[in-house]
């Protein structure tokens, strides 16, 4: 029976990536609008596929540097893996921001000659395609290495992936948020013209931004939690059950991972809105719908693979946890709660206690995640009796990750389409109907930053716990009173602020150079504030 099981999960990710194909046709076959809206999209598609192709260019470099090293000093097997992880990291980035940048404008026009319905399922689709290339070929690539019972090789696949993730996620970051910044500053408020409006030079650098940063950076960086998730919970599964690489232990998260992939082409269906509604009570549908499925054979295989359901309770933990850590983010974030009214009603005053309220808010929001963390780490713990319970837990959350992708990257591709609808100048309707897909997407997103710094959280948790058994790290002795442990603890808490400190910084000059640039073509080109010149979008002087 295991024999036949563990295709289960390389059949169902190539699922994922044939669902992804149809989800990517259909958004192709939608019209695309008028002659205008089209050229914004091109430019908007050239920028970002000009930026990612310059950040992978550097990354070749460093793969390749690694590749050698790996080559070296480990084996040619692991270092193949490595380059397999970071080519399946990029694939997954470049094809879902690809079919992002084509849906923008057709949700646009879907929204100009259908309405809420069209538009929603066209948004939503476009950021299935990212979903389930995250999920397709990550568990194509792990779910392979798995059948070559070499248990090595999973980690060189894990660093491809973490590798990647790293340099997407933060330089998609840094440019997309210098990018609004340097719009907004100059545009909004310096010059007073609206958001998004095509006199303002930085406009397409900002849309461009959303596709790189929010929708290629996030795929990637969870695309790294997944492939970690997996990778951390078959190693611990080898050592629990002590049997071959092909045991139970090992074979349970990778099911349950291709369940989840199940789960979210079923789910994916029930996202429907209708013209009235709240598209956010749609989106949520799906999130539910996917996660009810996993729970349930979580139960199911536990039963089956261990004879009993103490397996399917730490499963369970992560996949409540992460729920319930997207319904806090939504409170926090949402226009529909108390907190994001109370900011509003701060800037009455001022920007000064506007900032003071936000940062507040944004500080309280941290502690609620951190206490679910905790109990879903307690409660995975001691329903295994072991620290296998913790990596299951990771599974768990991250099994619905091709749905909670989906949702995530939507949210961009909202944001071009209003962008798209203002600039092309279409029936202020078709504006409300977008502003309504933002707003939503606005959240959305913020629950994927959610649901990615929770996941991370356990996973890294995992693949430590993953390391220390590996090498007897509990033979060794670590005390807290050693100083060495006490210096690395310090050390380890200050680099995430002195990191953090860095990537700001970068935004903040980065935001810079855009506003002088903006400020010099506003400056230069006089015809542009009265609509008699078009700005230069190509301009690459706040780069130099």
């Amino acid at each position: 029976m295991m024999d036949k099981i563990v295709w289960l999960a390389p059949v169902l990710s190539v699922v994922a990536l044939l669902f992804a194909a149809y989800k990517a046709m259909y958004v192709s076959k939608a019209p695309a609008g008028t002659d205008r809206m089209q050229e914004i999209a091109a430019a908007i598609a050239e920028g970002a596929n000009a930026f990612l192709t310059s950040e992978y260019k550097i990354l070749a470099i460093f793969i390749v540097a690694l590749f050698a090293l790996i080559s070296i000093f480990i084996n040619i097997g692991t270092a193949i893996c490595f380059l397999i992880g970071a080519v399946f990291s990029i694939g997954a980035g470049f094809f879902g921001m690809r079919v992002a940048t084509r849906a923008n404008v057709r949700t646009a026009n879907a929204a100009m000659e259908s309405g809420m319905n069209k538009a929603l399922s066209i948004a939503f689709s476009g950021g299935s395609v990212m979903g389930m290339c995250v999920v397709g070929l990550g568990l194509l690539g792990c779910s392979l290495i798995y059948i070559t019972d070499n248990l090595s090789y999973m980690f060189g696949f894990s660093l491809g992936a973490s590798s990647i993730a790293l340099f997407a996620r933060v330089g998609g970051g840094i440019y997309t948020k210098a990018a609004d910044v340097g719009a907004d500053l100059v545009g909004k408020v310096e010059v007073g013209i609206p958001e998004d409006d095509p006199r303002n030079p930085a406009v397409i650098a900002d849309n461009v931004g959303d596709n790189v940063g929010d929708v290629a950076g996030m795929g990637a960086d969870l695309f790294e939690s997944y492939v970690g998730a997996i990778v951390s919970a078959l190693t611990l599964g080898v050592a629990m059950t002590g049997v071959a690489f092909k045991g139970a232990g090992a074979l349970y998260p990778l099911v349950i991972a291709a369940i989840g992939i199940l789960a979210s082409v079923i789910a994916s269906f029930f996202v429907r809105g209708k013209e009235n509604s709240n598209p956010h009570s749609a989106l949520k549908m799906g999130s539910y719908v996917s996660s009810a499925i996993v729970a349930i054979a979580s139960f199911v295989f536990s039963k089956i693979f261990f004879g009993g359901f103490y397996c399917a309770f730490s499963i369970l933990a992560g996949l409540v946890v992460g729920l319930v850590i997207g319904k806090v983010t939504e409170v926090y974030t949402s226009e529909d709660y108390g907190s994001v009214k109370r900011i509003a009603d701060q800037s009455e005053t001022g920007s000064a206690t506007t900032i003071i309220s936000g940062i507040a808010v944004g500080m309280r929001s941290t502690w609620i995640p951190i206490v679910l963390i905790s109990i879903g780490i307690f409660i995975s713990y001691q329903a295994t009796g072991n620290l296998y319970g913790i990596a299951l837990a990771a599974v768990g959350m991250l099994s619905t990750t091709g749905i909670t992708v989906a949702v995530d990257a939507y949210g961009p591709i909202a944001d071009n389409s209003g962008g798209i609808a203002e600039m092309s100048g279409l029936d202020p309707h078709v504006r409300e109907i977008t502003d309504k897909l933002d707003a939503v997407g606005n959240t959305t997103a913020a629950m994927g930053k959610g649901f990615a710094i929770g996941s991370a959280a356990l996973t890294a948790l995992a693949l430590f716990v993953s390391y220390a058994d590996q090498v007897n790290l509990a033979d060794v002795g670590i005390s807290i009173l050693d100083h060495k442990v006490v210096i690395g603890l310090l050390v380890g808490g200050m680099l995430p602020f002195a990191f953090s400190a860095l990537t700001m910084d970068s935004v903040s000059k980065a935001a810079y150079k855009m506003i002088e640039e903006v400020r010099r073509q506003f400056r230069e080109i006089p015809g542009i504030l009265l609509g008699e010149a078009k700005p230069d979008y190509s301009s690459w002087r706040c780069a130099r």
